[in-house]
């Protein structure tokens, strides 16, 4: 499938890739900007601007930006992560026009005075919801508790307290700090006419602003050992997480933890699996690989009755231990390159995802890579590529903090 890319002279990057057979077109645009990227005085404003961004605009209000979405039979979405925030839209590819016209609108919200406060509520309401849910809470306060002072610890929602002291000076700051052309690629693919799409992002972003936006400043993830609880009598299971370095997003292990990662912890036929879920010691158990620019993490999870927490830890443990000491088997890598591969696959069919992908390894890795590349690169990845990656992140002192009714193992 042909792949084009262009770059306006304000810096924005537009990146296509044309598929004829395909049913649908779909549009992203990845700001690079997210929780890691906020100064002290602002937590929270990423995602709270992207909140506002489906406010209205100059042209329309909250209520034609709806209408217009569902007009063209759009299913449309956003989404704030630590380091990116991400419009997007998949429509008929009759509605391509229109469906860029509406996300690059929006793309520059008016901001008005009464919708921040407004929507101040609505932030606030929806950190109180996360509150109360295990699941997350100890996700985010584990996250804090591992990353510190790096800014990949930073808090997406923020708390009450910062949104509530949040002004809209500071988040149109913050907007043409972050949201400046440069800062943003616009990702497409599926059925469109690649020329079509240059005029479209030439009338619609060729005036923005194009101020330079500093790179950000590196490091690798630390690495904290220790052991935290945290008691909540008002939860009736113990939620336990686990941090510890692992490769980052560009890391030429990325693919090795990516299979060490379904070996260990997918959610059917992995170590995990067979060890904590299938015989019911636990409601789930997860092993991800999480990657991000200039950092990555190991990530262990489980949810358990609080008597078993200890005994689960244990076994958790001895999983770890017994990969780093002994590797990963031929038939557990076979399986592991053969379940990602079908993953990928299924994935490129979708324009949704395809777009996604696109955009991601354009951001990450400054390059645009096909089908064939990935699938190249998991088959690749053999016992030396995973013994090669638990040299270099080993699968030991971890940070773990446990969440529950629990005041003592």
């Amino acid at each position: 499938m042909p792949f084009h890319h262009l770059t306006l002279p304000n810096g924005l990057q537009v990146l296509g890739e044309t598929n004829p057979g395909a049913l649908s077109v779909a549009v992203g645009f990845f700001v690079r900007t997210g929780a890691r990227d906020e100064r002290d005085n602002e937590s929270g404003v990423s995602h709270f601007l992207e909140h506002m961004a489906f406010k209205g605009t100059e042209r329309r209000d909250a209520i034609q930006v709806n209408r217009d979405f569902d007009r063209i039979g759009a299913d449309n979405n956003a989404f704030t992560s630590e380091e990116l925030t991400v419009y997007h839209a998949s429509v008929l590819p009759e509605y391509l026009p229109q469906v860029f016209d509406i996300l690059a609108d929006i793309l520059r919200p008016a901001l008005r005075e009464d919708d921040f406060l407004t929507e101040k509520n609505v932030i606030k309401d929806e950190i109180a919801r996360y509150e109360v849910r295990p699941e997350w809470l100890v996700y985010d306060i584990s996250r804090r508790r591992y990353f510190g002072e790096h800014p990949l610890g930073r808090s997406i929602l923020g708390t009450r307290e910062s949104i509530d002291a949040l002004t809209r000076e500071q988040m149109l700051d913050y907007f043409r700090r972050r949201y400046a052309a440069s800062n943003i690629i616009v990702s497409v693919a599926g059925n469109f006419d690649w020329n079509e799409l240059v005029a479209l992002t030439e009338r619609h972003c060729g005036d923005w602003n194009g101020l330079h936006v500093p790179p950000r400043q590196l490091s690798e993830s630390p690495c904290r050992a220790g052991l935290e609880l945290i008691s909540r009598e008002r939860f009736n299971q113990e939620y336990v997480m686990m941090w510890a370095p692992g490769p980052a997003a560009n890391s030429p292990c990325r693919f090795a933890a990516a299979v060490l990662d379904s070996i260990i912890g997918d959610y059917t036929g992995s170590r995990l699996y067979w060890e904590l879920v299938d015989p019911g010691l636990v409601e789930s158990a997860d092993f991800s690989y999480l990657d991000a620019e200039g950092a990555g993490a190991y990530l262990v999870s489980f949810i358990c009755s609080p008597e078993k927490t200890a005994s689960n830890l244990e076994i958790v443990r001895r999983v770890l231990r017994q990969v780093q000491e002994h590797g990963v088997t031929d038939e557990e890598l076979r399986t592991a390159r053969t379940r990602l591969a079908s993953r990928e696959v299924r994935s490129h069919e979708r324009t949704h995802r395809r777009m996604l992908s696109i955009g991601d390894d354009w951001i990450y890795l400054n390059q645009y890579r096909t089908l064939d590349d990935e699938l190249a690169a998991i088959d690749s990845v053999d016992a030396k590529a995973i013994r090669e990656l638990l040299e270099r992140y080993p699968l030991r002192d971890f940070m773990t903090v446990a969440l529950g009714p629990l005041a003592k193992f």
